[in-house]
């Protein structure tokens, strides 16, 4: 016990990782169990209808932030000015230009996506939900300068806070109008709460409108390839019901976002400690270094993987018994979907570390490259799944996507020194067994799935 408690002590990068992977978990935890808890509350104050509105608004919001992404955090992660007041400011004053911006777009997009998706109540509900995206704008640089030196203990508590704020209205709201309204004014709330709630809360100077030439070139530059890389991320992560919005109708599309909600709370958790753990990892100590760097690399590789993976896998044994659990019989469905769904996301949780290895290394673009690949081959093959076999088919065609990309990914792996083939092997052998035997078990009630949603 004391050997450990010295482990995770200090100042050194390993137990700054430790603490840092820590509550990363522990914040994320937290977030799915209060959206878990709104999510039973709300599923019995709304309709399967309601849920997948909302899922059409998330589409929009989250499609405009990624398509307008230039990449402040990776940028203060990696840079070496990622200190300087002058460049914290200058990337602070573009984020909130860009809030702006994504408001105004989404006054633009509201009556085309209406039409687009037969659901006139968008025409109202997008602009109110684009208030949220200009009050992110103002999150202070201070967010990034916890996450790039490891140091977020503090910041998941206001995470949490303001989650719980956010939450704690919408349910509210729901209950005292019982209209999709209530999860779009929740979302907005709850960015106001994490606005002022890091503001006040997180130690630090204050950011103020700043303009330095030489800071904006440096973001511009590397975030041209993460401008590219999450638009294209953008179809990667929200595709999917960007496509069945209009296959599918909307209580079924509901159904799938809980169910989605479920299956991929393991794969979510994964990507969030990847992605702000594993900069600073590759950044401090990097392969070309010395053989001990790449040891490190490959021992947080394996305990990632298996921690996620093993959640991964469990959800594909018990969906259909958790959801019968925790939702009546209109959500049953979500659970055969679980199933699926699970098992089509262990690709991108095995292989889930290699392209921070660029990032790390400021080269967005061999980024940019995997994540394209990435988010084409799973549009197409997801909507050729869903035109062919219906939702079924196109939750398949998620996983196949990534195993067509993995080539792809060797390459930017092998440019920055950071395969590592074992892992990836014990890894499918393990998903193969496992997942093959969940997939045996439920065999009947997922036969049952694909003839209900048959195209």
């Amino acid at each position: 016990m004391l050997k450990l408690a010295a482990v995770f002590s200090g100042h050194g990068l390993l137990a700054r990782v430790l603490r840092s992977a820590s509550w990363l978990m522990i914040g994320y935890g937290g977030s799915q169990a209060l959206r878990l808890a709104a999510n039973l509350i709300l599923a019995r104050l709304l309709f399967p209808e309601a849920f997948g509105l909302m899922a059409l608004v998330t589409v929009v919001t989250v499609g405009l932030s990624l398509f307008s992404d230039v990449g402040i955090g990776p940028a203060i992660a990696q840079n070496p000015r990622g200190d300087d007041p002058d460049f914290l400011n200058t990337a602070w004053t573009i984020q909130v230009i860009r809030g702006f911006g994504l408001w105004a777009m989404t006054l633009l997009l509201a009556w085309p996506v209406a039409w687009i998706y037969d659901a006139p109540d968008l025409v109202l509900y997008l602009p109110i939900a684009g208030v949220a995206l200009v009050i992110a704008g103002f999150n202070p640089t201070r967010i990034e300068t916890a996450h790039r030196h490891l140091l977020v203990g503090r910041l998941t508590a206001l995470d949490l806070a303001a989650q719980a704020i956010g939450v704690g209205a919408m349910v509210l709201l729901a209950w005292s109008t019982g209209s999709v309204l209530a999860l779009v004014l929740g979302a907005v709330i709850q960015a106001g709460a994490k606005l002022a709630l890091t503001h006040f809360g997180l130690p630090g100077e204050r950011n103020r409108f700043r303009w330095e030439t030489t800071a904006a070139k440096e973001l511009i530059r590397f975030g041209k390839w993460i401008f590219l890389s999450t638009a294209f991320w953008f179809l990667t992560s929200q595709g999917d019901r960007a496509i069945l919005g209009r296959f599918v109708t909307l209580d079924v599309l509901g159904v799938y976002n809980i169910g989605y909600f479920l299956a991929s709370f393991p794969m979510l958790l994964g990507h969030a400690v990847n992605q702000r753990l594993m900069i600073p990892v590759y950044r401090d100590k990097p392969a070309d270094g010395p053989p001990e760097n790449r040891r490190k690399h490959r021992l947080l590789r394996a305990g990632l993987t298996a921690v996620i993976l093993s959640m991964l896998l469990l959800m594909s044994w018990i969906g259909p018994w958790l959801t019968g659990l925790l939702y009546d019989a209109r959500y049953q469905q979500a659970g055969v979907m679980i199933v699926l769904i699970s098992l089509s996301l262990a690709p991108a949780v095995i292989t889930m570390t290699y392209d921070q290895a660029a990032l790390a290394a400021g080269d967005s673009r061999a980024f940019f490259v995997f994540t394209a690949t990435r988010a084409l081959l799973q549009t197409g093959l997801f909507l050729l799944g869903t035109l062919w076999f219906g939702l079924p088919g196109g939750i398949v065609a998620l996983g196949l996507a990534m195993v067509a990309a993995y080539p792809v990914l060797i390459w930017l792996a092998r440019r920055h020194k950071a395969w590592d083939p074992l892992h990836d092997l014990i890894s499918t052998v393990i998903v193969a067994g496992v997942g093959g035997s969940a997939l045996a078990w439920h065999w009947d009630a997922l036969q049952e799935l694909i003839v209900v949603l048959r195209p």
